[in-house]
């Protein structure tokens, strides 16, 4: 029944929606668009609920899956990755303790708002600008909810801009961010899409939503990206002189000064020795510990983060990266969370 739908839908979009009374159709949108953050909002406030009955946080970890995937100029893999990585995080094959000592299966250290039905929306007609508005909104339903903190499950990496925008926008200013990629993502408008996957970066410098952009991992970027950098600022750090700048990076202190520190780890920033799992394979990258001793180490309050660009689509038979981005989630988790003492 859904994929006649689906089919009713692509087929009016190509042929017959001219013939349509617009109003129909903006009506049927807006209640599509109404149902998916209806849901959002309450399984947030829900999930809030709950960790002020176990007696409350001063931040607790909340994931929210994105599962888009259309504004990747490669592989659209990524749509599928939400539900991967949650699966891998609560397999089993390792116990549910971060590095740190944080008790994953304590709600007040971890919970689920669920997925923004993307997929459904788009299957309704929806458009970017307007998926991307119901992205904002689902993560500020999100930290609405005290002591909520939103880590957001990719998807592609054009998500990264309406999440930043949202959590700026809820905070009320810049944050710093430390993006962590094998690309710069700063492309003006590649390929014509100004939300492509990489273009992202480009639309929160161009938003001011950060004071300051950490780029770590790099190694394929061109002279676009270049350019884009120094018109923005933005600190770029590439993997040619990675042994160069590792003490450096092992010893950030961000989020002074501004609203905190948002974190954005495209899991291609790792080498495809540790990740295989991605759509864009680039040699030359980060050990996994390479990025844990960054994100642990690093001093400032982290309000929010995503992971994106897994491609469950070119893993291994065995969900390698699904666990490699699994461990990522957990970790970044045990860095949000704050319990009373």
């Amino acid at each position: 029944m859904r994929s006649m739908g689906k089919m009713v839908i692509r087929f009016l979009n190509k042929r017959s929606l001219a013939t349509l009374p617009l109003q129909l159709i903006e009506k049927g949108q807006n209640r599509v668009v109404e149902a998916s953050l209806t849901l959002i909002r309450e399984r947030a406030k829900l999930k809030a609920e709950l960790v002020q009955a176990l007696g409350g946080s001063i931040a607790t970890t909340c994931l929210l899956g994105v599962p888009l995937g259309h504004n990747s100029s490669f592989l659209q893999g990524p749509a599928f990755a939400p539900p991967r990585i949650r699966e891998a995080i609560w397999c089993g094959s390792t116990n549910s303790a971060t590095e740190k000592g944080k008790e994953l299966k304590d709600p007040r250290v971890l919970t689920d708002a669920g997925d923004v039905p993307i997929q459904e929306m788009r299957d309704c007609g929806i458009e970017d600008e307007r998926l991307m508005k119901t992205i904002s909104d689902s993560v500020k339903f999100v930290m609405e909810e005290h002591p909520l903190r939103p880590l957001v499950l990719g998807g592609d990496h054009s998500i990264s801009y309406p999440v930043v925008r949202a959590v700026t926008e809820q905070l009320g200013g810049p944050v710093d961010i430390l993006h962590l990629d094998a690309h710069p993502d700063i492309y003006h408008s590649f390929e014509g899409n100004k939300y492509s996957h990489a273009s992202s970066f480009a639309r929160i410098m161009e938003g001011g939503h950060a004071r300051r952009l950490l780029q770590v991992g790099i190694r394929s970027i061109t002279k676009e990206g270049r350019e884009q950098g120094k018109r923005f600022g933005v600190e770029q750090y590439e993997m040619h002189s990675f042994s160069k700048d590792r003490e450096f990076l092992e010893n950030l202190k961000l989020g002074e000064g501004v609203k905190g520190v948002y974190i954005s780890i495209d899991v291609d920033c790792l080498d495809p020795a540790f990740a295989p799992g991605v759509s864009h394979l680039e040699p030359g990258g980060l050990s996994f510990r390479d990025v844990m001793n960054i994100v642990q180490n690093l001093q400032g309050d982290i309000v929010a983060a995503d992971v994106v660009e897994f491609n469950p689509q070119r893993d291994t038979v065995d969900g390698m990266t699904a666990m490699v981005a699994a461990k990522l989630v957990r970790e970044l988790t045990s860095k949000m969370s704050k319990l009373a003492d």
